[in-house]
């Protein structure tokens, strides 16, 4: 199956391509030109990845676009203030969400992202709903952290009430170990490239954490960005419903979970983080840097 190759110079924000080859790419820090493959197929419509990228120090990957901001967004801010670069990838357009369009949530993607400061965030429109580690979708993400080749990947707990979220979290561990491989060859790909971590957000459901990030100075935008997501938490559309995210316990159940762990940790606010490793620690005091 033939690839076909396209470039595209980029500016603060690009979006081109019809139905299901349009892509969106955001704000790099300057411009640059970018080499997109695509082919198409049958069951994912045009298969899609992007060659040329700006490294990141943090990639942080969500099934649906809002799914980062409800687990990481003031980690993400406060990495970007910080001086790292940050990337984020939606993996669907969230087309089976009961509330909005899948143009307005990659709208309000958009600016969410600029709220938080991530360098550039991109949607590889898998299908909503079918997030199954198809052959085509390990492509999708091997070619993604090899061309980003992030030092650290976020991804979601992979104990979620949310199937998409379950199911992203074991297609993306995958994708990112075989991502390292130099004898698994994807055509567009670059070369083999494995995060030096890999750690998990929460989204809904959470566990103990393996430690926590304070985000409270950071916790404004963490509510600014979520805010952005007008169509999810409070959708103004007359043949809108109700739903779990419109309920205004949902975003105060959100920020009362990072205060519980903040509390638990002595600050404001913090975002539970875990790892399947074991963490190497120089001595016994309690402040690492001592």
């Amino acid at each position: 199956m033939r690839l076909r190759r396209i470039h595209c110079r980029l500016r603060d924000s690009v979006f081109f391509g019809r139905g299901l080859f349009a892509v969106a790419i955001a704000a790099f820090e300057s411009p640059g030109t970018v080499t997109f493959y695509a082919r198409r197929n049958r069951i994912l419509g045009f298969e899609v990845t992007l060659v040329g990228m700006t490294p990141v120090d943090l990639l942080v990957v969500g099934p649906h676009p809002d799914d980062i901001e409800i687990g990481f967004a003031g980690t993400v801010a406060a990495h970007a203030a910080q001086g790292y670069r940050v990337g984020l990838c939606d993996l669907t357009r969230g087309e089976l969400g009961s509330n909005g369009t899948p143009e307005q949530r990659g709208e309000e993607a958009e600016a969410a992202r600029e709220v938080l400061g991530a360098a550039w965030r991109i949607n590889l429109r898998w299908p909503d709903g079918a997030i199954a580690g198809t052959d085509p979708q390990v492509a999708d993400v091997v070619r993604l952290i090899r061309a980003t080749r992030p030092r650290t990947l976020a991804l979601p707990y992979w104990d979620d009430r949310h199937p998409d979220h379950r199911g992203s979290s074991r297609v993306l561990s995958a994708a990112a170990f075989t991502a390292g491989l130099r004898r698994f060859k994807v055509e567009g790909a670059g070369e083999p490239w494995r995060p030096e971590w890999t750690c998990y957000y929460f989204i809904n459901d959470a566990t103990e954490p393996s430690f926590a990030l304070d985000v409270s100075a950071f916790y404004d935008l963490k509510r600014r960005a979520l805010a952005c997501y007008r169509s999810q938490f409070a959708p103004a559309d007359p043949d809108s419903v109700p739903t779990r995210l419109t309920a205004s316990s949902f975003l105060s159940m959100v920020e009362s979970r990072d205060a519980l762990l903040g509390a638990r940790t002595g600050v404001a606010y913090a975002e539970g983080v875990l790892v399947r490793d074991p963490l190497l620690r120089p001595h016994l005091m309690k402040d690492w840097r001592a």
